[in-house]
C-alpha cells in the first residue's frame, strides 16, 4: 500500500518538527509570514529548504540565486548523505545551544549551521572534480558568514559551530563526528608541505572560542581545548589542555564534552 503524505513526514522528525515551528512563527509574526512561506512552508523537504536558503544566501552580481539553487538541488538528489548530515547537524545545535529553542531557528538565522550546509555542498562539488565551483561557494560563504572552510577539508557530522565568527578550516584539516567548536577557531597549518599540513580532530572534541591549533597534528577524542590556547603538540584522548602554547591541565571532565559544553577549568 503507498504511503500518504502524513505517514512519510512521520520518517523525518526534524523536517516535520521544522514544518510545525514555521506554521507557528507565520501566525506570531505576520510580518515574518512570507520569509517563512518562501523559506520553509512552500517546499516539501527538508533538502529542498536548504537548497533554498542556501542559494539565497549565497547569491550575488556574479551568480544568481536561481543558477546557485540548481547546484545545491543537484547535490542534495545525487548524494543522501548531505541532507542527513545537516538534520545531524540542525539536531546538535538544538541540543548543545540554550540560546536555540527550535530547528527553526539554526536553518533561518544560525551562520554556523549555514554556513556549515554551504560547506557539505562545496565539498561535494569538490570531490566531482568541480574544484571552481567549490571555491566559489567556499569565497562567497567566507564573505557572507565569515566562515572560511576549504572545500577539501573532511568535516563529519553532528558539527556546532557557535557563534560562527572568523572560522577558517584549513584544506587538509580532518574533523570528526560531533565535534563543538565557538568563534575564532582556526585549524591550520605551520608551513607549506604538500600532504597534510593541517589537524586531525577526533570524534566528541570541544574546542573553545580563539583556539588555534596547528599543524598536522592530532587531538584525540573527546578531549577540550580551552578558549584562546594556541596547540601545537598531539593531545590524548580524554583531556583537557590550555595556554600557549597548549599544555596538558586536566581530564576532560566528563564523557562527551562537546556536548556538554562545559568550559570550565577545574583543578
Amino acid at each position: 500500500m503507498a504511503q500518504t503524505v502524513e505517514s512519510l513526514r512521520e520518517l523525518d522528525p526534524v523536517w516535520e518538527r521544522i514544518r510545525r515551528d514555521a506554521k507557528d512563527l507565520a501566525e506570531r509574526e505576520p510580518v515574518m509570514a512570507g520569509m517563512v512561506h518562501s523559506s520553509v512552508l512552500h517546499h516539501n523537504s527538508f533538502e529542498k529548504t536548504l537548497g533554498y536558503r542556501i542559494a539565497l544566501k549565497l547569491a550575488s552580481d556574479e551568480m544568481t540565486s536561481q543558477i546557485l539553487r540548481e547546484i545545491v538541488d543537484g547535490a542534495y538528489v545525487a548524494d543522501a548523505s548531505l541532507g542527513d548530515d545537516a538534520r545531524a547537524d540542525i539536531t546538535a545545535v538544538l541540543e548543545r545551544d540554550p540560546a536555540c529553542h527550535s530547528p527553526l531557528q539554526p536553518l533561518l538565522f544560525f551562520k554556523g549551521f549555514q554556513a556549515l550546509q554551504a560547506y557539505r555542498v562545496a565539498h561535494w562539488l569538490w570531490k566531482e572534480g568541480r574544484e571552481e565551483m567549490a571555491y566559489f561557494i567556499q569565497m562567497r560563504s567566507s564573505e557572507t558568514f565569515g566562515v572560511d572552510i576549504h572545500p577539501a577539508a573532511r568535516l563529519g557530522k553532528g558539527i556546532m559551530i557557535d557563534h560562527a565568527h572568523s572560522i577558517v578550516i584549513g584544506e587538509t584539516a580532518r574533523v570528526g563526528d560531533n565535534v563543538s567548536m565557538l568563534h575564532s577557531v582556526t585549524l591550520g597549518g605551520t608551513g607549506k608541505e604538500d600532504d597534510i599540513r593541517h589537524p586531525t580532530i577526533e570524534n566528541g572534541v570541544l574546542i573553545g572560542a580563539g583556539a588555534k591549533v596547528l599543524g598536522n597534528i592530532t587531538v584525540g577524542y573527546c578531549s577540550r581545548i580551552a578558549a584562546g590556547s594556541v596547540v601545537l603538540q598531539e593531545v590524548p584522548p580524554c583531556k583537557t589542555v590550555a595556554g600557549v602554547p597548549a599544555k596538558i591541565v586536566g581530564e576532560a571532565g566528563c564523557s562527551q564534552p562537546s556536548q556538554s559544553m562545559d568550559q570550565i577549568l577545574t583543578e
